[in-house]
């Protein structure tokens, strides 16, 4: 690893002016509560953990929407697929009930089962009482993007325990981005892709709330790739990865706000991250799983299987209000792609072996960027 690599910095740390305000963590861990954990496999830091010929550069990404608590709370959730090429479990309940519980695992495409049975195990010991008391199902979100270009993906690297250790470690707090948890072997825009995030803050009726999202990028090609509006990526077409000349990737795009919404607006607001992601140059490519979540810590209750109770009051920001909460989404998708490419770092490919995915160049990004007129 060069210095240049050690020392890589967020999209707003290299001057790039983004839009929006940002919170003091400018992550998803700004929403209050919100923790996220990952578990990194890379046989490049350890050799040991190739049993193959090719190198396993994967992992797990954990999100708790509700931290630790110790009872299971809902959030309520809308879930919206822009191309479905992919994977996202306990979406068939989030559309019909508007509420999941647990966590949000982020892996790659051969791992959803075991990141799926690790997250299960934990919700059975976490919330050992209502399960033990109660006829209760557990329905986590696992979601998943392609990483075979730079892992040995069918060698099925990731277990339940990687999971579980994904989940054990989530915390308040900084996230790590790049090659980091699910998103250690993605690929985006040609580029080293994988672990992104970012958040904004906006002030509605005299209150503070924050938006923000979490990625896992692995999509787009390189002539697709555009910065602030400037198409950069025609103008960065060395180091192609070879023989790829469609999308061979995906995108999951998790939003997180503590503003009180119904799953109706959640479903609205997943939708916005098809704009995010859209900023950025891709048209959603037929070999891609675009694939976006929203979820609100607001009005916390126990789950109704548990509460007892015939009636349920919520309180919801008016539909005249969201357009704040719209762009916020959009901004915070868009950034989050951005910092998964400018924190990541180069990886050997493993098919076709000999080559390297580069990580982005930021000066050749800044550069472009003056040139247009756009710093």
């Amino acid at each position: 690893m060069t210095e240049t690599l050690k020392a890589r910095k967020r999209a707003r740390a290299l001057g790039l002016p983004m839009p929006g305000t940002p919170g003091p963590l400018n992550a998803i861990t700004d929403v209050p509560g919100v923790l996220v954990g990952s578990h990194t496999l890379s046989s490049h830091a350890d050799p040991s953990l190739q049993t193959g010929d090719l190198p396993v550069q994967t992992g797990v990404t954990a999100i708790l929407p509700r931290g630790f608590a110790e009872q299971p709370i809902p959030v309520w959730a809308g879930q919206h697929t822009l191309n479905g090429n992919g994977e996202m479990t306990g979406t068939h309940w989030i559309r019909d009930a508007g509420w999941f519980v647990g966590p949000i695992l982020l892996t790659n495409s051969h791992g959803v089962g075991m990141a799926h049975h690790g997250a299960t195990r934990w919700m059975l010991e976490h919330y050992a009482g209502p399960w033990r008391d109660n006829h209760l199902w557990a329905m986590p979100v696992v979601a998943e993007t392609y990483d075979g270009v730079l892992n040995d993906i069918n060698g099925m690297h990731v277990t339940d325990d990687h999971a579980l250790a994904a989940i054990r470690s989530a915390a308040s707090g900084p996230v790590a981005e790049g090659n980091t948890g699910g998103g250690a072997g993605m690929i985006c825009y040609e580029f080293k892709g994988g672990t992104g995030t970012a958040s904004r803050v906006l002030e509605i009726d005299g209150q503070r709330f924050t938006v923000a999202a979490l990625v896992q990028a692995n999509h787009g090609i390189r002539p697709w790739l555009t910065v602030l509006g400037v198409p950069v990526g025609a103008d960065m077409m060395a180091d192609r990865i070879p023989d790829r000349p469609a999308e061979l990737g995906s995108i999951v795009c998790i939003l997180a706000t503590d503003l009180p919404m119904t799953p109706g607006q959640l479903d609205r607001l997943a939708r916005r991250a098809t704009i995010g992601i859209g900023r950025g140059g891709t048209p959603g490519g037929n070999n891609s799983g675009d694939l976006f979540l929203a979820f609100s810590t607001a009005n916390a209750g126990p789950m109704p299987q548990l509460s007892g109770a015939a009636w349920r009051q919520s309180i919801a920001l008016s539909d005249e209000c969201l357009d704040p909460v719209y762009m916020a989404a959009v901004e915070s998708v868009e950034e989050s792609v951005l910092n998964a490419m400018f924190m990541a770092q180069d990886v050997p490919l493993a098919r076709p072996p000999g080559g390297i995915c580069k990580a982005i160049d930021p000066e050749g990004v800044l550069d472009l960027l003056r040139r247009a007129g756009r710093l």
